[in-house]
């Protein structure tokens, strides 16, 4: 059995055992070496040194020195404080930084805003105008715009209509269009492409009164009736009320139809699995709202409608398409000397689109509280809630500011249309007319507006009406011989398609690039030659995207082609124009 080897403390004297010493066993043991005598305590004579330590250490010491010297023999007793010592070093600093105003140590540094943030405009309209007055090389821009033409084809329109007999329907279909003209524009023509899918009879739409708007027409007071009922005929059936005996059904209260909440953009099969069904149940069906209800991309037969609509069947009640006729031909005359031609501008400029952009132009402190007040009254607290973050140059930087009328007049010019361009002016009433206008009517001095064309007494039954006076708009501008654009929305999207309908496939319109826009415009060194090459280029580039065909996330009131238009070889269509 293994013996256990005991724990032995090694002494620190050298006697104990040591007497061993002569013994025979197998094992030696080294002797301890003796231990050091004590050390005695010196007598300290007055004036003596005493080691390394001269006679001035031995002064009597501060309590602050005291202090010190009692933390560094803390500190050499204890070394694991060295761990701290990082972290006391950094509250030494934080309590220094705090102690220290930033502006003293920090340089100011004066750093310019990223490039078309701002609004400079008016400094770049004085630095080219003399140049720009003195340019006689534009000639004839107007007959020179558009450059591209169809290689081998051309598109014409080609929607085809059926000449049998509609079966019997499966009950009413009542929506409410809402928003403006052209958004209403959208709810008719979508409600008579689910009508015709559903087989449903179509009620004439119920337009929906909007606070902005503020608009109270109904259907034949902007469109003609009649006309849009015949052309459809073949199509959809399409009734302008709802017979007796379906309304004492819901008690004469169209509150008490079944209304279905469609969601936005939903697909054609929605309709038929969801719609259709209640409406064989129901009889009548009501939708509310209705705009934006069916999406973008669908069937050809479904495409084929909304061309139907859109392009045959709408067309303004006898009153507007009157008048707006009479002042195409008033521009016509003021442009005698460019054979006809002049440019429309949809120029989007009015108190409540500068507000709603959030953008900043030259006004100062006066702007800054009516564009703060205008947001309150037509968005009370959208822009003002908590942790909305506004930020007005990257708005301008990405486009999306409203063009200034000066701005419109500079891009104009630079593109080549000189000082003899008539002009017609489509917008409300512009903010800030009385100086915002005076660079625009500056450039082109034979601007022309709905008020400058026809007298008060002609306006009269349309003043006091949106969407009526946007008619007028929309007819002068669709046979302009350009259209420019200068801001998103419904009305340029629907024109630019209308106009491609028109014109072969070509919209004929100008779209800048406002990004490229806000770039140059915030550039005050710019040359005149420079700008223009620019102009150029833009100008350019909306002629060669003005025949576009339309893709699946494109809408066919945008894009006619091919769903609202076919392509013809050009030498068929000279044999058809051939005597």
């Amino acid at each position: 059995m293994s013996q256990k080897h005991p724990y032995i403390r090694i002494s620190s004297g050298g006697g104990g055992g040591g007497g061993g010493g002569g013994s025979s066993s197998p094992t030696t043991t080294t002797p301890s070496p003796p231990p050091s005598p004590l050390r005695s305590p010196r007598r300290r004579l007055p004036g003596a040194r005493s080691g390394r330590f001269s006679s001035a250490s031995q002064q009597p010491r501060s309590a602050l020195h005291r202090l010190a010297w009692a933390a560094l023999s803390l500190v050499l007793r204890r070394q694991g404080i060295f761990l701290f010592a990082p972290l006391l070093y950094i509250a030494g600093m934080l309590f220094y930084m705090g102690t220290v105003s930033i502006d003293s140590v920090v340089p100011n540094v004066m750093s310019r805003p990223p490039k078309g943030s701002v609004y400079r405009s008016p400094e770049v309209y004085r630095r080219l105008r003399p140049e720009m007055d003195a340019d006689n090389s534009s000639g004839d821009a107007l007959a020179n715009v558009w450059k591209r033409t169809n290689k081998g084809a051309e598109w014409r329109p080609c929607i085809n209509t059926t000449t049998v007999g509609l079966p019997d329907s499966n009950g009413y279909l009542y929506v409410e269009a809402n928003g403006g003209l052209n958004q209403q524009r959208t709810s008719i023509c979508n409600a008579v492409a689910v009508a015709g899918y559903l087989n449903a009879t179509l009620v004439i739409p119920n337009f929906h009164f909007h606070s902005v708007w503020r608009d109270p027409s109904k259907f034949n007071n902007i469109y003609d009736e009649e006309h849009f009922i015949s052309t459809l005929k073949t199509e959809v059936r399409v009734v302008n009320s709802l017979p007796e005996y379906i309304m004492d059904r819901f008690g004469h209260n169209m509150s008490n139809v079944f209304n279905f909440r469609v969601k936005a953009w939903s697909s054609i099969k929605y309709y038929k699995d969801d719609v259709l069904p209640k409406l064989v149940e129901e009889r009548l069906i009501r939708i509310a709202p209705f705009a934006n209800r069916l999406s973008i991309d669908a069937p050809p037969a479904i495409q084929r409608l909304r061309c139907l609509a859109n392009y045959e069947a709408l067309r303004f009640s006898g009153p507007i398409a009157t008048f707006a006729e009479s002042l195409v031909t008033r521009m016509k005359k003021h442009s005698k000397h460019n054979n006809g031609r002049y440019i429309a501008v949809h120029l989007r400029f009015e108190e409540d689109m500068v507000a709603f952009s959030c953008c900043i132009y030259d006004g100062g402190e006066q702007e800054k509280h009516e564009m703060n007040a205008a947001r309150e009254r037509g968005w009370r607290g959208k822009f003002t809630r908590p942790g909305r973050i506004i930020r007005p140059g990257a708005i301008r930087m990405n486009g999306k500011c409203p063009l200034s009328p000066l701005e419109v007049g500079l891009m104009l010019r630079g593109m080549g249309f000189d000082n003899n361009t008539s002009i017609y002016l489509a917008s409300g009433k512009i903010y800030n007319a009385e100086t915002n206008m005076v660079p625009l009517l500056e450039m082109f001095p034979l601007l022309q507006t709905k008020e400058t064309l026809a007298s008060p007494e002609e306006l009269a039954p349309f003043k006091n009406f949106s969407s009526r006076m946007a008619a007028i708009d929309y007819t002068v501008c669709l046979y302009s011989e350009v259209f420019v654009t200068t801001q998103g929305g419904n009305f340029p999207h629907f024109l630019i398609g209308h106009r491609r309908y028109l014109n072969g496939g070509h919209s004929k319109a100008i779209k800048p690039d406002k990004r490229k826009l806000a770039l140059l415009f915030d550039n005050p060194n710019i040359g005149w030659k420079d700008f223009k090459r620019h102009m150029a280029n833009m100008r350019a580039q909306s002629d060669a995207k003005g025949i576009e065909s339309r893709r699946p996330t494109d809408s066919a009131y945008t894009y006619p082609c091919p769903d609202c238009m076919c392509r013809t070889e050009k030498s068929e269509v000279h044999r058809s124009k051939a005597p």
